[in-house]
């Protein structure tokens, strides 16, 4: 195996004697294509998550060296690739696996990284590869040079996590996003109404300044990474004890499940691929945004010019034709030129990350 260095230098030669333009480096085919080779392969799927903090010299030339080599294996995903690390959340052909996991050993601050297998599986949870270099992993707004982000707090595991929960000195607290605990969460937890990570950090230390010494601060989020960030950050403002879900609610629902634990998370645990969620326990402690019955499902809205993200039953679906409001199924009922018309010059991303707040749902959280 080689040393970092090594690899790096390899990588520059690589790509400054071959022609890159010969090579794909970026995603060509449409999601609708990705689902028809999808179903024409008949290969079951492993959706997975892995995250590792590391100080990475060139993002760039590791973020083409994984896309040519996991193109080649048909691996399908979203990962972020920064000067901290990596954050993959991917898809892979079951029956390359294990070529997968090999490659991964073959770099050197992967090798044994703890893969999440994803609780529940489909072969549609991601239709396209996508490698991005980001400025970070996670979009936490924090300056790292202001503290030591290797001194994070305690990793438990779910029987630890349990027992700790259950002691009357301890605040769990999640550190995932108003929509994500909206549909499940674990009981007792505290749950911040934040649209980003970003803005939970400031929002729990204030909660909790008056506890820094006499609580226990336990943290959670889905796979872990979030809460390696925090809980050195929530230390370096004077928690004294610190702890954290090692492998996130993905890892918990596994130990529980193998080892016969009772668990304590209710709902779903929501997910950032086509599937949305994966259950963990049976209870629906959400409502349809619409009309308020029992419900934990999200959808996108089906006017493009929209996409807002909301939760919606199957009788309201059927109705507004997976619409979240009358202007917007209105919209799609519209011949194709005049919806771009419409589209044009109008931008939605402040509308998808505010999920769940429109105006126009009856039933928001």
């Amino acid at each position: 195996m080689l040393c970092d260095q090594a690899v790096n230098n390899f990588l520059i030669f690589f790509f400054q004697h071959c022609n890159v333009y010969s090579m794909q480096l970026y995603n060509k085919l449409s999601a609708e294509e990705r689902r028809l080779l999808i179903a024409e392969a008949g290969t079951e799927r492993l959706t997975l998550s892995f995250y590792q903090y590391h100080q990475v010299e060139n993002p760039q030339l590791l973020r083409d060296h994984l896309f040519l080599h996991w193109n080649d294996m048909d691996v399908l995903g979203r990962i972020y690739v920064a000067h901290e690390g990596i954050n993959a959340q991917l898809s892979v052909p079951a029956p390359r696996f294990d070529d997968f996991k090999n490659f991964l050993d073959g770099i050197r601050f992967l090798k044994g990284v703890r893969l999440n297998i994803a609780v529940e599986q489909d072969n549609e949870s991601f239709l396209k590869l996508t490698v991005k270099v980001r400025d970070k992993i996670v979009a936490d707004g924090l300056d790292d040079s202001t503290f030591d982000v290797t001194q994070k707090g305690i990793h438990l595991d779910a029987d630890a996590f349990n027992a700790l929960m259950s002691e009357p000195d301890t605040v769990c607290v999640d550190m995932r996003n108003h929509y994500e605990s909206e549909i499940g969460h674990f009981k007792g937890a505290v749950t911040p109404d934040v649209d980003t990570f970003r803005d939970s950090l400031p929002l729990i230390e204030q909660d909790l300044s008056a506890h820094k010494e006499d609580k226990k601060l336990l943290m959670y989020c889905t796979g872990g990474i979030r809460c390696e960030k925090a809980s050195a950050y929530f230390k370096h403002k004077g928690f004294k004890h610190v702890f954290q879900l090692e492998g996130g609610i993905i890892e918990y629902a596994r130990q529980v499940n193998e080892k016969g634990l009772e668990n304590q998370f209710v709902g779903k645990n929501f997910v950032f691929d086509e599937r949305r969620g994966e259950r963990i326990s049976e209870h629906v402690i959400a409502q349809c945004h619409q009309c308020g019955s029992p419900c934990d499902s999200h959808v996108n809205c089906a006017n493009e010019a929209c996409h807002l993200l909301f939760i919606q039953c199957d009788s309201c679906r059927e109705e507004t034709q997976s619409c979240c409001s009358s202007d917007c199924q209105e919209t799609i009922n519209l011949p194709l030129e005049e919806q771009r018309k419409r589209r044009k010059g109008k931008h939605n991303s402040n509308k998808i990350f505010k999920k769940g707040r429109s105006e126009v749902l009856k039933f928001k959280h």
